[in-house]
């Protein structure tokens, strides 16, 4: 018997769905919004108005290459402009800068500000570290890594209770052997402590090579070696 077919064939609507899955990877609209790139001359400030926006959020100096990374844009560029914001903000008498501290850059309250900053935010306190404290910190910031007993040993007094201060303020901390974070040891296993990156801050340094250096404050030679003699004949 012939088949009869018709002589026009209805359209059928075929609906895609709104996820399609590709080789095994499901991709909607808005995972395809996200990994679309900015453009950083999109910006009303453009690139300098985006290094600003992200030194106003972080607590702690970020490098160029985080902020190159970031922003999309080559290194150079990026310290070319942090430099210019610096220069800008000092020929602006701003109350505020950005400086290159511990490897990375951070906004800070000026120092001819101190006053006003330290009276706003101790509102007659004094949170300053005791002489103690300050010596104490200064054989761990010139001997690290050292141990505690060593510290002890070079001030001549019991250092406990003071590395207990200085560690609760972030100013140092255990080192840690490279790779793990197992603590160094010195001699007799002992455990070595050094200075924080914080205390690189604090202190308005780039590095531990930029701390002043000792030898214009100490001692001439012979009166070392009149101290070692006196030492000698004391124990003798």
């Amino acid at each position: 018997m012939p088949i009869e077919l018709p002589d026009e064939v209805e359209p059928v609507d075929v609906k895609l769905p709104d996820e399609v899955e590709l080789d095994g990877a499901e991709l909607d609209g808005a995972e395809l919004d996200e990994q679309v790139a900015f453009d950083i001359n999109d910006f009303p400030g453009g690139a300098r108005g985006a290094i600003e926006a992200v030194l106003m959020v972080i607590d702690e100096p970020v490098t160029e290459m985080a902020m190159a990374s970031a922003l999309e844009l080559p290194i150079e560029d990026v310290a070319g402009h942090l430099h210019a914001l610096a220069a800008d903000y000092d020929l602006g008498n701003r109350g505020f800068t950005i400086k290159e501290i511990a490897g990375g850059w951070r906004i800070y309250s000026r120092p001819e500000y101190a006053p006003v900053v330290a009276k706003f935010l101790l509102d007659g306190q004094h949170a300053r570290l005791t002489q103690a404290a300050l010596e104490t910190l200064a054989v761990i910031a010139y001997r690290q890594p050292i141990s505690r007993g060593r510290v002890g040993a070079v001030r001549g007094v019991n250092v406990d209770g003071v590395f207990r201060t200085l560690l609760t303020r972030g100013l140092i901390e255990v080192r840690s052997l490279p790779g793990n974070d197992v603590a160094a040891e010195g001699e007799n296993g002992a455990t070595l402590y050094g200075t924080t990156s914080y205390f690189l801050q604090r202190l308005g340094l780039r590095s531990l090579n930029d701390l002043p250096a000792l030898a214009p404050y100490l001692p001439e030679v012979d009166v070392l070696d009149e101290l070692a003699a006196f030492q000698r004949d004391g124990r003798a």
